[in-house]
């Protein structure tokens, strides 16, 4: 491994030979050099956020954007593009720069060319420009979309040579009204995790009220399903009425077979291209029910089974697909988006296997993104999973489109290549359970799960292949008991370098923006079952 010293000093002369490219004995012939594109808005751009700039071209050129841009004739993500523009002329783009990582990057290559190298799966950019051993290269098709214009970027076989690099930086917005305490620099953006934090927050208030019949708190507690609990009854009312605030076709699923009982919350947004191809996100809302008297006894609530609250389980896990589902309501999508919040899931997942097994006749479900007990992990002293299936065997991945996606997300858009490793190197050594249980430092393990104990079952038994994210579950001492509260969760958080609060908000920001960034993708291109 490099030490931080070269590896500094590799940046400074790699950013020096960027600027002084093509000043010296320059002819017609030259290839472009990064000097020759000119980005207009370099000194304010974003990260995290959609944003408009311009890029100038001083000699004919072709310049390769590896992230996503908002094509203008469909108005839809797409997954990096190409333009060809000739000396003197100018294109602007909408584009989405990465939220966790201020180092971004730009190829320059001739005019009109179509093939292009990338960085490998699991390393970032930077990690590209340092040694590129290890990428593969892309080619240039034409947009597949209705109304595209703008190329796609597809595997390909050829690296079409060497290209000039434009490296720049970004700044994430941040809220004014926060501190490093608070998680201020995951505040802002298109998404971000301090919206999932309040979220969690206003869900499980237990502060008082007594004109709330249902459970006597501003908060939604107490979300034990069964006929006639008035609170499970209107925190329904209230997810539904937040979704339709969205602008989302909302729906209650009820569902009945036998003395099995199921409410599900869904929430869609036709897609424009493929509307019987469905790309659902879900979390559930039910909590664990209390079935144990002690756990309303202080000193003796770790020995009952159930929670009023359950903040880690589901609460943040609800409130993440409340918050991508406010993002993405807004968004122009290919495939039909349903934002799910399944009931009964405690239960045995009642809901999701209701759902998924009562499709409308000729709609097929693309993908399923999961988020159940997300938050007490990185970066907290706890690992982060990134869990995929279905999983046929132990020895092989079954699927490696899915972890390929996994992992080109997080290297890049997160930082996360040194977590990752790390991550390959403790699942190698323990599989799953340790994960599930144990303390860890900058542990970020992406598997193929040979378990399914959450909703992504049912949609993996129908064939589909799905994502999904968790920390910490059988290690938590408070995993289904009544002090399975948000406070508790800081307190678990808190590391060295951090306060609770700050950690879970940077976590939830991180598993929150995945999710996304998982969803641009399928819905451009959707990740098949490989078994």
């Amino acid at each position: 491994m490099r030490s931080s010293y070269t590896r500094a000093m590799l940046l400074i002369l790699l950013m020096f030979s960027a600027t002084f490219a093509g000043c010296f004995g320059e002819n017609d012939n030259d290839p472009p050099q990064a000097s020759d594109l000119v980005v207009e808005e370099a000194s304010s751009l974003l990260g995290g956020a959609w944003q408009s700039i311009t890029l100038r071209a001083e000699v004919d050129l072709s310049v390769f954007i590896p992230y996503f841009i908002q094509d203008m004739g469909s108005m839809r993500a797409q997954n990096g593009t190409v333009f060809d523009i000739q000396a003197g002329q100018s294109q602007s783009v909408n584009v989405l720069f990465p939220p966790r990582n201020p180092n971004i990057v730009l190829l320059v290559g001739e005019y009109t060319r179509s093939d292009w190298p990338i960085r490998a799966a699991d390393e970032s950019w930077m990690d590209w420009i340092l040694d590129g051993s290890r990428g593969s290269s892309v080619s240039v098709v034409p947009n597949e979309d209705a109304g595209g214009m703008w190329p796609w970027i597809v595997p390909g076989p050829s690296s079409g040579g060497d290209v000039s690099v434009v490296q720049l930086s970004t700044e994430r917005p941040q809220r004014a009204d926060l501190t490093e305490e608070n998680g201020v620099s995951a505040s802002g953006g298109w998404l971000n995790g301090r919206d999932v934090y309040e979220w969690v927050d206003f869900i499980t208030d237990e502060t008082p009220d007594p004109l709330d019949l249902a459970d006597g708190a501003v908060g939604y507690l107490d979300r034990w399903i069964g006929n006639g609990n008035p609170a499970y009854e209107d925190a329904i009312t209230y997810f539904e009425g937040v979704m339709i605030g969205y602008g989302l076709d909302v729906e209650v699923h009820r569902f009945q077979s036998g003395t099995l009982w199921a409410v599900n919350i869904c929430g869609y947004k036709t897609g424009t291209v493929y509307p019987d191809e469905w790309l659902v996100f879900g979390a559930h809302f039910d909590i664990a029910p209390i079935a144990t008297p002690t756990s309303f006894v202080p000193g003796l609530e770790q020995t009952g089974y159930g929670t009023r609250t359950g903040a880690y389980d589901n609460s943040a896990g609800t409130s993440m697909v409340l918050t991508t589902a406010s993002v993405l309501a807004d968004f122009d999508a290919r495939r039909t988006m349903v934002f799910c919040l399944w009931s009964s899931e405690e239960e045995g997942l009642w809901g999701s296997s209701a759902f998924a097994g009562d499709l409308p006749d000729g709609v097929t479900v693309s993908n399923y993104l999961n988020l159940d007990m997300a938050g007490i992990n990185y970066p907290g002293d706890f690992a982060l999973s990134v869990y995929l299936g279905p999983d046929g065997t132990g020895d092989v991945i079954d699927q490696p489109g899915m972890y390929h996606l996994a992992e080109w997300i997080g290297a890049d858009a997160f930082d996360l290549s040194y977590q990752m490793e790390r991550g390959r190197a403790e699942w190698a050594a323990g599989g799953e359970e340790p994960l599930w249980q144990n303390n860890y430092q900058d542990v970020v393990a992406i598997y193929e799960s040979p378990t399914a104990r959450s909703d992504h079952q049912p949609f993996q038994d129908i064939g589909v292949a799905t994502l999904g994210w968790n920390g910490v579950v059988d290690g938590y001492p408070c995993y289904h008991k009544i002090c399975d509260k948000l406070p508790e969760m800081e307190e678990y958080m808190a590391t060295d370098n951090a306060t609770g609060e700050a950690n879970l908000v940077h976590s939830w920001d991180i598993v929150t923006w995945w999710a996304v960034y998982a969803f641009l993708h399928m819905d451009q291109t959707p990740v098949p079952n490989e078994l």
